[in-house]
């Protein structure tokens, strides 16, 4: 196998690279003196178009020819993965940059098929993959084929590719276009009083996307081939808490009304309605991760940043809304208890 440590890296090519977990990726590397490359199709507008210390190559990852033109034209240090959302294409990637000092894929914490607290790498288990699934492009076997991912990152690293794996929980922060957090920060910024399903305990483990980023360096940096590392918030917070950090960081007082499955179907909603709820807590040991050098941005300073940006941007999570003529219906049974 490659060694645990390899020669310090100078080229990075980042698959994707211009949306959310890409783009702050592509900040951390030229914050830490890479010379980057963009592989991607160029379909979303490019925050990096006219920086010259980035480059960019035009393809679609899913066409292996164009790939392996890339991994020979560009000829990186080290690869990063934002796009793989299929076995295969993690699987042709090891096989395509195999001579590289590291190849770096963006799991998912939902590949974890076992519900525990915490979920460890490597202790864990993993999601299942059939072939049906392994081809399947709807949100059901998301988790299935991040796991089947982590398989070939596995296989290649037993083959002598320095494959590697980050496990991100939900990823929040700046330049989010999933807007989950945008609907509750609109909520905040919106209104005096907000609807918290359940108790408001209820735990999702997030992680702010620019440590998602900076695991993803020094993974590639300072991991070891075969293995997956998780990555999340070292603090974790309650819905509620979460609600209530970002009113403190929006500068606003709200009063934050918790609601049972009871009150809520007064308005025929319930608590998975509310984005970002899950009865069962997700929770994902950060601890190897943090063996390797990393750190988590305090969670006050990551939700500053996040609703910063909010506001500068056009996105208020309205997908997400349950509506608020519902909420409204919600607060009025809670006002006659």
């Amino acid at each position: 196998r490659p060694p645990a440590f390899p020669p310090r890296m100078d080229d990075a090519l980042v698959i994707g690279g211009t949306r959310f977990i890409g783009r702050h990726l592509v900040e951390e590397l030229l914050a830490h003196d890479y010379d980057v490359t963009i592989f991607n199709r160029g379909n979303h507008d490019d925050p990096f178009a006219e920086d010259d210390r980035v480059s960019h190559v035009e393809g679609d990852r899913t066409d292996d020819a164009r790939l392996l033109t890339a991994a020979r034209e560009v000829d990186p240090d080290a690869v990063f993965d934002c796009v793989a959302y299929y076995p295969e294409d993690v699987r042709v990637a090891c096989e395509a940059f195999a001579d590289c000092e590291a190849y770096v894929y963006i799991s998912s914490g939902d590949a974890y098929g076992e519900e525990v607290i915490p979920k460890r790498e490597g202790e864990t288990d993993l999601r299942p993959c059939d072939a049906d699934q392994a081809v399947d492009d709807s949100g059901a076997t998301y988790g299935n084929r991040k796991a089947e991912g982590d398989r070939e990152v596995f296989a290649a690293a037993d083959r002598g590719v320095r494959a590697m794996s980050v496990r991100p929980c939900i990823v929040y922060g700046p330049h989010d276009y999933t807007e989950r957090l945008d609907y509750w920060l609109d909520r905040v910024l919106q209104y005096d009083r907000v609807v918290v399903p359940g108790d408001g305990q209820n735990v999702w483990h997030r992680a702010y996307v620019a440590d998602v980023a900076s695991a993803l360096r020094v993974v590639a940096e300072e991991g070891t081939a075969g293995e997956a590392y998780n990555v999340g918030d070292r603090q974790l917070v309650t819905l509620q808490e979460m609600v209530e950090l970002a009113a403190e960081a929006a500068d606003t007082e709200i009063e934050v009304v918790t609601a049972g499955e009871r009150e809520l179907s007064a308005a025929d909603l319930a608590p998975a309605d509310f984005v970002l709820y899950r009865d069962y807590p997700h929770v994902l040991d950060t601890s190897k991760l943090a063996a390797l050098g990393w750190e988590s941005t305090p969670v006050a300073e990551a939700m500053a940043q996040t609703v910063a940006e909010h506001r500068e941007s056009d996105r208020d999570g309205s997908d997400h809304d349950p509506g608020r003529d519902a909420e409204e219906r919600v607060l009025s049974v809670l006002d006659t208890v």
